[in-house]
């Protein structure tokens, strides 16, 4: 995958990193680590890797009964949608967002993997929403310094680091300057 840069900084493309800027007010995207799986002249959509909710898979859709993990908020986006982004080439109709890592893919064949227990909860994050951002938006928000975008993804920091841990460890991995950032409190007011 090749990322191209401007003036110091990586620029958005899928499967790419958006890393929100330490102090960003929107309470949606506070510290957060969002992995772009599209990007292209009409906008751009993506989930939120770090932000689990209390529910769990099951819960949403009863299908998934057998399969005990929990749901991530992907975004403020149509929260009343499930997505899924998982590392089991074998599914149908998957898109690849790089390699080893892809998007969605044939529902009844997931089922199938589940149900057979040839899938674990490792291998899958399933997200209620997304985030999303039309034409020339994303583009706004990272002129006003919004985002950081990483280009530094892999299945380890999105299926095994702790949600919890995942933006400063994404940060740290940036270096320089980015390291510094990832040791910011949460509160300035705690600094």
């Amino acid at each position: 995958m090749e990322f191209f840069k401007y003036k110091n900084k990586v620029l958005p493309q899928k499967g790419g990193l958006l890393l929100s800027e330490p102090y960003l007010a929107d309470p949606n995207f506070e510290r957060t680590a969002i992995l772009l799986t599209e990007h292209n002249e009409e906008g751009s959509v993506g989930f939120i890797l770090n932000k689990p909710s209390e529910t769990r898979v099951a819960e949403v859709m009863d299908d998934l009964k057998k399969f005990d993990s929990r749901v991530f908020i992907g975004g403020p986006v149509q929260q009343d949608t499930l997505h899924f982004i998982h590392r089991i080439p074998a599914i149908e109709d998957s898109i690849e967002i790089i390699p080893g890592l892809f998007w969605g893919g044939n529902f009844d064949q997931l089922m199938t993997l589940i149900d057979t227990h040839q899938l674990s909860a490792t291998d899958i994050k399933f997200f209620l929403g997304y985030s999303g951002w039309s034409h020339g938006q994303l583009d706004e928000e990272l002129k006003v310094d919004s985002w950081i975008v990483s280009d530094r993804v892999n299945e380890e920091l999105i299926f095994e680091t702790d949600p919890d841990l995942m933006w400063k460890k994404a940060m740290k991995e940036l270096g320089g300057r980015f390291t510094v950032y990832s040791n910011y409190p949460a509160d300035p007011r705690m600094n």
